[in-house]
């Protein structure tokens, strides 16, 4: 198979000269004791990998473009102005599900009453196994997926992988969820998997309020608010465009817009060997970027249904790439940077 080369993805995608394009070294430093790994290029930050007290999993938070923009909504972290306060539990770029084994992981925060935390699942970070800095940065994680009686479902080992060059940035995760001692099942639930929350201007423009339910009932309003500056477009490898975006199959997505001054084109990828490829899109205007796979049944009207299970010791691989360039988007670039990646070992 061929190897995987951002360095020229970047190049072709951005329109940069190979000189442009060339990698940069990615420095990552562990804090163990403030709870959080950073990353940067350079004296520039880019992003971390954090798990405070306050949060029910670990996250990568804040992410920022090559010039420094925040490309995460701040909330419930650090709020900035004018931005949204819905959904605290969609905090940076996160991975878990609504219903593993009948606990729901993804709506898990501080916001919900003793009651209801008492039934929700937390993704609780173990260790660092590994960090290493260099062309391309290195991390090595592992977490429990741990359910209301205290007991683990889930093993997660996640490798992530740091690229930068002059004008871009990316993150590989590549995670494997070992079963414990029963079998897992990631029950057909429209909450997941693999999460961003982007910045108010990626959002796209909305007039109205808007309320949104979660599969145990649960809603939330979302506001409306002043739409001055946000300007974001979903695009779908399929050709969907906005809100069609939403509860449609895709390889990739992008979301395009302007951060202030700066063109910005976000691509997550979803890696054909992964479960329930091409995955579905909990893409929402509000800037909740997501693909989850264990959707099908809530995004297809109730056409398709999948429950995908991990027998007991049994593993399950999930890979996705997440590319942060420079504007303009063009699907032809798009499509081959994802064949590059799909061709990748």
């Amino acid at each position: 198979m061929t190897r995987f080369t951002l360095a020229s993805v970047a190049t072709l995608l951005a329109g940069a000269a190979a000189a442009g394009a060339q990698e940069k070294v990615v420095a990552v430093t562990p804090n163990t004791a403030d709870r959080r790994v950073d990353v940067a290029v350079g004296a520039q930050p880019f992003t971390s990998y954090v798990w405070p007290a306050r949060l029910a999993k670990p996250v990568l938070y804040p992410i920022r473009t090559a010039r420094g923009s925040f490309v995460t909504r701040g909330f419930p972290l650090d709020p900035r102005p004018g931005e949204r306060v819905d959904h605290p539990h969609q905090v940076g770029l996160w991975f878990n599900h609504g219903d593993v084994n009948g606990v729901d992981f993804w709506n898990n925060s501080e916001v919900r009453s003793a009651e209801e935390r008492a039934k929700m699942g937390t993704v609780r970070h173990e260790k660092v196994v590994a960090a290493a800095s260099g062309s391309p940065g290195r991390l090595v994680t592992e977490a429990s997926w741990v359910m209301p009686d205290g007991g683990t479902a889930l093993s997660e080992h996640t490798r992530w992988t740091f690229r930068a060059g002059a004008d871009w940035r990316s993150i590989e995760r590549r995670t494997v969820l070992t079963a414990g001692d029963r079998k897992v099942t990631f029950t057909d639930n429209k909450e997941g998997m693999l999460g961003l929350r982007v910045a108010r201007a990626l959002e796209e423009p909305s007039d109205k309020p808007e309320v949104f339910t979660d599969a145990s009932g649960r809603p939330t309003t979302v506001a409306a608010l002043d739409n001055t500056g946000v300007n974001g477009v979903y695009t779908s490898s399929e050709g969907l465009t906005g809100a069609k975006v939403w509860g449609t199959r895709a390889r990739w997505v992008a979301l395009s817009g302007k951060l202030g001054d700066e063109d910005v084109v976000l691509l997550l990828f979803d890696h054909p060997k992964n479960p329930g490829h091409p995955t579905y899109w909990h893409a929402r205007g509000y800037g909740l970027f997501a693909a989850n796979p264990f959707g099908a049944k809530v995004f297809s009207d109730g056409k398709e249904e999948l429950h995908f299970s991990i027998e007991k010791g049994g593993t399950a691989a999930l890979r996705h790439l997440l590319l942060i360039l420079p504007g303009p988007f063009s699907k032809e670039k798009a499509e081959h940077a994802y064949a590059q990646f799909a061709a990748a070992r």
